[in-house]
């Protein structure tokens, strides 16, 4: 019985598988040629076939490839591995075997400027993120007792790190951890890798290294995923990716960009010959700079000692001598001369002040009158006649009775007498008195 192709199947009539497989074909080639990009995964030639798989560039996608031979001839020869292509392919479903592959009408690299636009374009931004500063860069330790490696297994570049290394440090030691440095599995191993030996608190710096190759085999190395692991990384990172001129977006965030693997060991590891040949020309430098400071001190101190100077210390002592003895007599003249003008100062002070004394004009014959209330008699005016009066003289004094007053002519004193003469101050009465 012909099944209705038409018919939906049910449980009843389901339909063969031959009938399934030719719907899937044919709704598959519906598709048509189309071009797609990727990166080859896998690669092998079988009778003059390629079987191969293609990965999608950014999701985990991948889809079989076969490339006849009649294509194959048409196809760049040093396609493989870990290329990034475009290809014009036509799916292809095999109903015998009930699987679907790309078969190749045409394969190609990708453009170089392309890819380069792209990686351009990817420094631009991790460069203004800050991806690159100087600042961000950390300063590898002088002698790393342990240095981290990621690199691929028994590598040229594993092998030029390890020997250059240990040639100039012997004591120098290394924890390898081994990641693919090339195909799709490259990306992974070696942000694992990077993770791993930064975790590791023995890890001084670490390097991560791989051997020359073309430029896309290098694109690994300028993965965004991989750039921003190597960039939190808090051990110092080594970039020792390809030859000089390669330069991956690795190196412009590693801490150091090293332009071989061998270039890599010498830059972190340093030279034990070379230093201790520093460590000798540094002593020898210092033995001799003491050597002549002391040699220069000593001819100073010779010099010094010799100096006339300091060859007799009796100089200072009679100098200073005769100094004081010159101090010493002038200090007496200026005391004696001081001397002299103060007992003048004091001989005129006295002179004036007994020239300005009551007892002075007492000894020339004065008297005081007092009143009987012991107030001084200055006017004729304040005595009454019978009135007792007491003169004190220039020696003692006596008493008296008042006969008569005669103001005006008694008090009034002779023109030509000094003012110093005149007994204002006594108060003394010129009225007629008797004792």
């Amino acid at each position: 019985m012909i099944p209705d192709t038409e018919a939906l199947p049910t449980v009843d009539t389901p339909w063969p598988v031959s009938l399934l497989s030719t719907k899937i074909k044919g709704w598959i080639e519906r598709l048509g040629a189309v071009w797609v990009e990727g990166e080859i995964t896998q690669w092998g030639v079988s009778g003059g076939t390629v079987y191969g798989k293609l990965k999608d560039l950014d999701v985990d996608a991948t889809v079989s490839f076969t490339i006849w031979s009649s294509v194959r001839s048409r196809v760049p020869a040093d396609l493989g591995q870990g290329a990034r292509v475009v290809a014009l392919v036509k799916p292809n479903y095999w109903v015998k075997g009930g699987t679907l592959t790309m078969q190749v009408l045409e394969m190609r690299h990708v453009g170089l400027g392309d890819l380069l636009e792209r990686l351009e374009r990817l420094r631009q931004k991790l460069r203004a993120e800050g991806l690159f500063d100087a600042s961000r860069k950390k300063a590898l330790p002088f002698l790393p007792a342990v240095v981290g490696l990621v690199t691929g297994k028994d590598s040229d570049a594993e092998k030029d790190v390890l020997r250059n290394a240990q040639l100039r440090w012997p004591a120098v030691e290394f924890r390898v951890a081994h990641a693919a440095v090339q195909g799709d599995r490259a990306v992974t191993e070696v942000i694992a890798a990077i993770r791993r030996l930064d975790s590791d608190p023995e890890v001084d710096v670490i390097i991560v290294a791989r051997g020359g190759g073309d430029f896309q085999n290098l694109l690994v190395f300028s993965d965004e995923a991989l750039v921003r692991a190597a960039s939190d990384a808090v051990t110092p990172l080594v970039s020792a990716i390809g030859h000089e001129n390669d330069r991956p977006l690795l190196d412009d965030v590693a801490d150091l960009r090293a332009s071989t693997p061998t270039d890599a060991a010498k830059r972190v590891v340093p030279d034990v010959a070379e230093e201790m040949s520093r460590v000798q020309q540094a002593r020898a430098r210092i033995g001799m700079r003491l050597t002549s400071r002391i040699s220069t001190e000593i001819d100073k101190i010779e010099q010094l000692r010799t100096r006339p100077v300091l060859s007799s210390g009796d100089w200072i002592i009679d100098t200073r001598s005769d100094e004081l003895g010159r101090w010493v007599g002038r200090s007496r003249e200026l005391v004696e001369l001081r001397l002299e003008r103060s007992q003048a100062t004091v001989g005129e002070l006295a002179s004036r002040l007994r020239a300005l004394s009551p007892q002075a004009t007492l000894d020339r014959g004065y008297a005081i009158a007092q009143m009987p209330d012991g107030s001084v008699l200055r006017t004729a005016d304040d005595a009454t006649v019978g009135g007792a009066l007491t003169l004190t003289l220039a020696r003692g004094s006596v008493g008296a009775e008042v006969t008569s007053t005669s103001p005006e002519r008694a008090s009034a004193l002779s023109p030509t007498t000094p003012d110093s003469e005149q007994p204002r101050s006594n108060g003394s009465s010129k009225g007629r008195i008797t004792q």
